[in-house]
């Protein structure tokens, strides 16, 4: 008789039926409830979590009488075992339907002001498309540990710190200083962003997301008259934080502010180009504009985004780089 391989090599069947074992007990909590889905008994369920466990070599599942509960190893490897099963899911179905289907739920982030115009609105679209995909979307102001909340994907405007996470940039974001055409008869127009001492701002206050301040690019010789914006070498990016009465953790409060004439506001474009094509709002400071920072799609580190991940970066990115997406004068 020839010699048999070892079991890794000889059943791959076993080691795919273990971990779809695996994952239904870790989610139906007993192995009762796994075995009654699965149409077997809670004996051959046992035994399927036991091999898998010794061929590990791990502890994935603590079992009493009363209770299942995950050790810390088996918690990251449902993680993973859910994600290769979808993935799985996907490719199989992507076959049989002779094209891309993907499905499963996607958990989707962004921030609350860009996120009610500019996100909101395509997530339905988005479902359109692939009727088998659920999703769910939170508008915070907060930055969202994604790995520790089980998000997909979050949509960020502006610098990015550091992190673990992949970043897609999807588009360009500027800013600018508004104010109405009423507060500048009675105060007057800054000239210089250093003139912004003299006037009330409008703040995001000291717990909000933006801690660096306004963005300005001014000529390293500090001369307002400087060289040619094209000597891009001759400037540099300058990080104020004016002050005034009034300031806010929230952005959509500061731009009801600014219209209502109670100071000046640095705003994405995305925020005031319909005030200001309406003539509600005036942009001062113009030619001092920083370069612009970003709009990006963040998602965590992985070598295979899963298919409906995938598709959803794909269309954000499809929508915002269209010429005719952001308006005359938008980012």
């Amino acid at each position: 008789m020839p010699a048999r391989g070892p079991p890794h090599n000889r059943r791959p069947m076993d080691r795919l039926t273990q971990l779809e074992t695996f994952v239904a007990v870790a989610t139906r909590g007993s192995l009762t409830a796994a075995a009654k889905a699965e149409g077997v008994a809670p004996a051959i369920v046992g035994r399927r979590v036991d091999a898998l466990e010794e061929r590990l070599g791990v502890k994935l599942l603590l079992r009493t009488t009363r209770r299942l509960t995950l050790t810390h190893e088996g918690s990251a490897f449902l993680e993973d075992c859910q994600r290769l099963l979808t993935e799985l899911a996907n490719a199989e179905a992507s076959v049989s339907a002779g094209g891309v289907k993907a499905s499963g739920h996607l958990r989707v982030t962004a921030p609350a002001g860009f996120g009610r115009r500019h996100v909101a609105p395509l997530v339905p679209r988005f479902h359109e498309l692939h009727p088998e995909v659920t999703i769910s979307l939170n508008l915070s102001d907060r930055v969202i540990d994604m790995a520790g909340e089980n998000f997909d994907c979050a949509v960020r405007v502006g610098d990015l710190p550091d992190s673990s996470l992949v970043s897609m940039r999807l588009a360009d974001n500027r800013r600018r200083c508004v104010a109405t055409p009423a507060f500048l008869r009675r105060h007057g127009v800054p000239q210089h962003p250093t003139d912004l001492v003299r006037f009330a701002c409008l703040t995001l206050s000291s717990d909000a997301s933006q801690t660096r301040g306004w963005a300005f690019r001014v000529p390293r010789s500090g001369d307002a008259a400087g060289l040619p914006d094209d000597e891009a070498q001759a400037h540099e990016v300058i990080h104020l934080k004016p002050s005034g009465p009034l300031d806010c953790s929230d952005g959509q409060v500061l731009h009801d502010w600014c219209l209502a004439g109670h100071g000046i506001a640095w705003r994405s474009t995305w925020e005031v180009e319909a005030e200001i094509d309406a003539g509600l709002l005036v942009p001062v400071l113009d030619r001092f504009a920083a370069p612009p920072n970003g709009i990006y799609a963040v998602f965590p580190q992985r070598k295979h985004l899963p298919l409906r991940v995938r598709l959803w970066l794909d269309f954000l990115k499809a929508h915002y780089a269209r010429p005719d997406y952001w308006g005359r004068g938008a980012a």
